[in-house]
């Protein structure tokens, strides 16, 4: 259930209008009243001989109490709540309670006998308004500072009241959501996000990676935005504002938005704080060789996000908090430059994520450079195919991924970030489909030569699980991934790696028992490790880095029983 105070205003008749109106598009019905201050008020709804101007006289009368220097210029008070989309109808009597929890909990009628007088209006099945007048019946003002967090925390006692959908509490770090005016708005142009939406997500992705100021409004200019900059008189820019340039007001002009009213950390000041640089515990990065396409900017993200597990696992607060905004940094990344059977999950994933990445805990920025340097190398290395490495590299960083995010998610809950835990969590199932999308292909020709291995070799390396896992051995082999893992760990053996060893390390690297497929994480793992092309198709690829192609089920079945037949001579 999610209450919402409105802006205070100051026409009593006119907030009447529109609750007992038609809506803007007809989306008003049977508006009536289902509770007041008194549950005598008229009902202009439901009776013919009442109009809205006798409720507003009702409502409005306390402002006669005061003098015409006393009376308060906005006196209108508006709430709605608003039940979930899967919660059920509830009927009138249920939402009268609701309105007056609602009023008690805000101060606005806290049941002293001298509260203000409101009125509680339904017109729609899933919501009501609340109307009342800021004066109470004595004369005073009411007290209703931080009705706002009065009105939620009463909500979430009302859903375990009513058992409806628990709402994740706020702590005031979610961006701003679009006003009532600007969501008509949009459905009156026929857009399927308002304009605040629209620029927030351009602003985000066209921050994500970018490594100066200069950059960051090149690429403002580029996804075809109008900037404004306030410069000062030195010369240098102290914020900026941009707007959509179909997005219109009512003379014409656009419609412009500062950072900030995107979203908190939108503003130039926080933004810039991504480009400061700080060496206060942090190392010194050997210098890394160049990415030279999207397959190798997905190895580089791969690698980042495991170091960034190490951090939120090990780090402080502030170093955790810089890793997981730069985390969003390389999902916008990924989705922007990502091939079109993963992308739609992945930007959904990003857009989920952009309330996963603020909390009061304030970015320790500078501990985030591997992250951020992977988000500008995902974007600069451009858009990725969608077959070969280029897939094969997103599916690996995309199960990367999915720990970060779940770490992310732990690390929020622990904190008690309900909304940010809920959101990351969220953004897993987003990544779980692209996964899906991406190790399709790679996967499957994984999982065809795995069943084409020859019975000695397939027992051999269940022998080598068994060793390596044996708590997890039997799982493993009885998941439908478990071919694609034993091809695998032939491929590491042929590179020179003892399997056992390797297979030990990659599985003491994380827990892998809660992932739902323990063979795939593996393979990931394995083939990062032992820097196997992603893609095993990828020969070509294995003879240009200098590395032997990797042999067929049938030559690796003969190599091993050489290798076997001679160890048993030697013996």
């Amino acid at each position: 259930m999610i209450p919402r105070i409105h802006q205070q205003g100051s026409n009593t008749l006119g907030l009447l209008h529109y609750l007992y109106g038609k809506g803007t598009h007809e989306e008003h019905v049977d508006p009536h009243l289902v509770a007041s201050f008194d549950d005598m008020a008229p009902d202009p709804g439901r009776d013919p001989s009442v109009t809205k101007k006798d409720l507003q006289h009702l409502l409005d009368q306390p402002l006669a109490l005061l003098g015409p220097g006393q009376r308060p210029d906005k006196h209108v008070w508006h709430c709605s709540v608003r039940a979930a989309p899967d919660d059920p109808i509830l009927s009138d009597e249920q939402w009268a309670e609701i309105a007056r929890r609602m009023v008690a909990a805000t101060g606005i009628d806290p049941g002293d006998g001298a509260g203000c007088r409101w009125a509680a209006v339904r017109h729609a099945e899933d919501h009501i308004h609340i109307i009342a007048t800021l004066v109470r019946e004595d004369g005073r003002r009411p007290d209703h500072h931080r009705s706002g967090k009065r009105a939620q925390a009463e909500a979430r006692l009302i859903e375990a009241a009513y058992n409806l959908h628990h709402v994740a509490a706020g702590d005031g770090t979610a961006a701003k959501r679009p006003t009532s005016a600007e969501r008509h708005k949009a459905d009156r142009h026929n857009r399927q996000h308002t304009p605040r939406e629209e620029l927030r997500e351009t602003v985000r992705r066209s921050v994500a990676g970018a490594a100066s100021e200069e950059e960051f409004f090149d690429r403002l200019a580029a996804a075809g935005l109008l900037i404004r900059r306030r410069i000062a008189p030195s010369g240098d820019t102290l914020g900026y504002t941009v707007a959509l340039p179909d997005d219109r007001n009512g003379k014409g002009e656009p419609v412009f938005y500062s950072g900030s009213k995107l979203a908190p950390d939108l503003s130039l000041p926080r933004i810039r704080e991504r480009w400061t640089q700080t060496s206060e515990g942090t190392t010194h990065q050997p210098a890394l060789p160049p990415v030279t396409g999207p397959a190798s900017a997905r190895r580089r993200a791969t690698t980042a996000a495991w170091q960034a597990l190490l951090v939120i696992d090990h780090g402080d607060d502030g170093a955790i908090a810089a890793q997981i905004a730069a985390t969003g940094e390389v999902l916008d990344a990924l989705a922007k430059t990502s091939a079109a059977h993963t992308r739609h999950e992945l930007q959904a994933a990003a857009t989920s994520f952009e309330r996963a990445s603020r909390s009061h805990i304030r970015a320790a920025r500078g501990h985030d450079r591997a992250l951020r340097q992977a988000a500008r190398d995902l974007v600069h290395s451009g858009p990725a195919l969608g077959r070969g490495e280029d897939s094969a590299t997103t599916a690996m960083a995309i199960d990367m991924l999915f720990f970060l995010i779940t770490a992310t998610a732990h690390w929020h809950a622990r904190r008690q970030h309900a909304q940010q835990a809920e959101t990351a969590h969220r953004v897993a199932e987003h990544l779980r489909v692209a996964y899906q999308a991406a190790a399709e292909q790679p996967i499957g020709v994984l999982h065809q030569r795995g069943r084409r291995l020859a019975p000695s070799l397939q027992r051999h390396y269940s022998a080598v699980v068994r060793q390596a896992l044996p708590d997890l051995a039997e799982q493993i082999l009885a998941e439908p991934g478990w071919p694609a893992l034993a091809a695998t760990l032939t491929e590491t053996q042929t590179v020179g790696h003892d399997p056992t060893a390797l297979l030990t390390k990659a599985a003491a690297q994380r827990e892998v028992d809660t992932a739902e497929r323990i063979s795939d994480v593996l393979v990931w793992r394995l083939r990062r490790m032992a820097d196997l092309p992603a893609d095993p198709q990828n020969a070509q690829s294995q003879q240009s880095q200098g590395r032997p192609a990797v042999s067929s089920p049938e030559q690796v079945a003969q190599n091993w029983a050489k290798s076997t037949n001679g160890s048993q001579r030697r013996r």
